[in-house]
């Protein structure tokens, strides 16, 4: 990818010394900001796709009393450097309360995305099979840009009979709802042949990812790193970048959805195996290879630790070493040491990893829970190899560890930097029972995943945002809506989980906190013991376990419409989800909603034209096709397939 980073320059009419928060920001000093960013920030280079010309940024962004005031003329802290990586830039650093002040927007950093299908791709495990891909790469490219700046992102939908979208995912998009990529939510699909443009800006730091929310797509290969530069809370030597890992099929998430929705096929299938930044070997034949990733002797490692999965969640750990944790998805945390790290579904750690062993190759190994309750893979090994600089590039590892006791829960006892406490005489919870039924179809009797007694069913061609535009308040039922009016207002909710199952919780829009998890019945009048309002663990993803409860907080600081989903791809398109449409009035002062109504247009219009469309039923089930001119025909327990024309693998789920 060709390597661009712009600037823009205006007048100095102010001056730098003066407090921006960043809540109080009006369009009318934007050029202000820029012109301190010039002073203050400098320019250096991230990576971008395709160079656009840049502009100043007029955005508005809601109002909130600021927590923190951040002064860009204050006494710098120095440069963000191994020894200093608190530091950031100037004034800015690893203590700056990010939802109150960003270093000023200064730099765009340009991307284009083509999704396409590939019939006949080579997988990491050396198996063909019909994949969709970003730019023709599995992963797709990661997209890295510093904190403060503004993403500018070209999506092409070159797939021939899908729509697709891309979530940013973890972003907060704070004043920006209709750039969070949940079609049926934010925004009307992409249709074929089509382009859209998503332009956010990244308000924090870390380590993220980004993939299709169309359906179980991401399952098919549509998925990327997100990368942010910012101030870490322990120093370290160098930064190893995203480190993918994540469940793979051979055959399409869609085909594998049909199998793990009908109650009599059992539990879901079986990943093929784990891949490794897009690496992993063939655990039931020939072909594959570990990932090798180097390290340099007496040196400190940053790892950022993406668990993409589908379906599978695991226990991360390295033979011979720990992790350090400074980050908790895209939360800066106290540092904390780990032998081992569990990783649900869509989180992400940031890790150090200092490389104080004899010079050699280790195993990086991710183990599932024996039982099947945090997926299954046919891999009975997972694992890379984190090697030595000095050390053989063939050699395999000799020691293989002590075998790591996997669990399904989440980890705890991570303390963010910057601190969130709540009185506990505000708690007034809200109940949202989760629930599993089992009701017939017509292809036969399916497991249906509710929240709220409702399983979720978007409107493709009318997301809840193109309501708001129309100043539609007659919502359906089973788009499963929840209005939260009042502003910047704490507010509190009790996942209970009836099933056995656990569920990876992923919010967008808000990182929450998690007042509390526990299993069995929570009960607010005798329980509040067991609840934690100061500065608990915050992040955007959070396992719930099978038969317990989660409570969670969030501030209404963000209108929006927002998802929050269970981010098992099976469970989702079955029905795990909901949304909170936040201070819904201040929506359409704040975006420019009618920049959708172009894209929804077009996806209106390729609608009747679809070989896969209309939907047939709910919205969660679109027939049995399963790729372009191929359909599916189910026969006893299995599926074969009719050959019509291509082979492209469609999904026409709910995500």
């Amino acid at each position: 990818m060709e390597a661009t980073k712009q600037d823009w320059r205006a007048p100095a009419d102010h001056t730098c010394s003066q407090q921006i928060k960043m809540r109080d920001l009006r369009p009318q000093l934007s050029l202000f900001t820029a012109a301190c960013a010039v002073l203050l920030l400098g320019v250096s280079q991230l990576v971008s796709a395709k160079p656009l010309d840049a502009q100043p940024h007029q955005r508005s962004v809601p109002n909130l009393l600021p927590r923190q005031v951040i002064t860009p003329g204050g006494a710098p802290c120095g440069q963000n450097n191994a020894t200093n990586r608190a530091c950031w830039k100037n004034s800015w650093n690893i203590s700056t309360d990010y939802e109150v002040t960003n270093p000023p927007a200064f730099n765009t950093v340009n991307v284009t995305l083509r999704i396409t299908n590939i019939t006949n791709w080579v997988g990491p495990d050396g198996v063909v099979k019909p994949a969709m891909l970003i730019n023709n790469t599995f992963p797709g490219p990661t997209i890295t840009a510093d904190w403060g700046d503004y993403v500018q992102v070209n999506v092409y939908n070159d797939l021939q009979h899908n729509g697709t979208s891309i979530h940013w995912h973890g972003i907060r998009q704070f004043g920006e709802s209709n750039q969070d990529g949940a079609n049926g939510v934010t925004e009307c699909p992409i249709p074929p042949g089509s382009m859209k443009s998503y332009t956010f800006h990244v308000t924090q730091y870390g380590t993220s990812w980004y993939h299709s929310h169309y359906s179980n797509q991401y399952g098919n290969g549509v998925v990327g790193a997100l990368i942010v530069k910012g101030p870490a809370s322990a120093n370290y030597d160098i930064d190893l970048g995203p480190y993918m890992i994540q469940d793979y099929y051979r055959q399409t998430a869609d085909r594998l959805h049909y199998v793990a929705e009908l109650v009599q096929n059992g539990p879901p299938p079986d990943s093929s195996t784990i891949t490794f930044r897009g690496k992993s070997i063939n655990p039931t034949g020939s072909g594959g290879s570990y990932d090798r990733l180097v390290l340099t002797p007496g040196k400190k490692h940053l790892l950022r630790l993406i668990n993409a999965s589908v379906d599978n969640s695991f226990t991360i750990s390295l033979v011979g070493h720990n992790f350090t944790v400074i980050a908790t998805d895209l939360v800066p945390v106290t540092p904390v040491v780990r032998s081992k790290l569990f990783m649900a579904v869509g989180q992400r750690y940031d890790v150090i990893v200092e490389a104080n062993q004899a010079v050699g190759n280790y195993w990086l190994n991710a183990t599932l829970e024996t039982n099947g309750n945090c997926g299954t893979t046919l891999n009975k090994f997972p694992a890379a190899i984190i090697q030595y600089s000095g050390a053989s590039s063939t050699a395999l590892p000799t020691n293989k560890g002590t075998p790591v006791t996997a669990g399904c829960a989440g980890e705890s006892g991570f303390a963010p930097i910057v601190k969130r406490t709540i009185s506990s005489s505000l708690f007034a919870p809200s109940t949202l029972p989760i629930s599993l039924n089992t009701p017939t179809k017509p292809q036969g009797q399916v497991f249906e995943w509710r929240i709220r007694n409702t399983p979720i069913v978007v409107e493709w061609d009318h997301p809840v945002l193109e309501y708001i535009l129309e100043g539609n308040n007659s919502f359906p039922a089973a788009i499963n809506l929840v209005e939260v009016p009042a502003a910047d207002t704490w507010t509190f909710w009790v996942l209970q989980n009836d099933f056995a199952l656990p569920h990876p919780i992923h919010l967008h829009g808000h990182d929450f906190l998690t007042l509390g998890i526990g299993t069995g019945t929570f009960s607010a009048s005798t329980m509040m013991n067991q609840l934690n309002f100061n500065n608990p663990i915050r992040r955007d993803v959070v396992q719930i376990p099978g038969g317990g409860w989660l409570v969670m907080a969030y501030k209404t600081d963000n209108p929006g419409v927002w998802l929050m989903h269970c981010h098992i791809g099976w469970h989702v398109a079955m029905g795990l989800g909901i949304q909170f449409l936040e201070r819904k009035n201040e929506i359409k002062q704040l975006m420019k909603l009618d920049q959708m109504v172009p894209n929804c247009k077009a996806w209106r219009t390729y609608q009747p034209k679809s070989p896969y469309l209309p939907k047939v039923d709910s919205g969660l089930k679109r027939g049995l096709g399963d790729g372009e001119g191929v359909r599916l025909v189910r026969d006893g327990f299995n599926f074969r397939e009719v050959d019509l024309e291509a082979r492209e693998p469609a999904v026409r789920r709910l995500w």
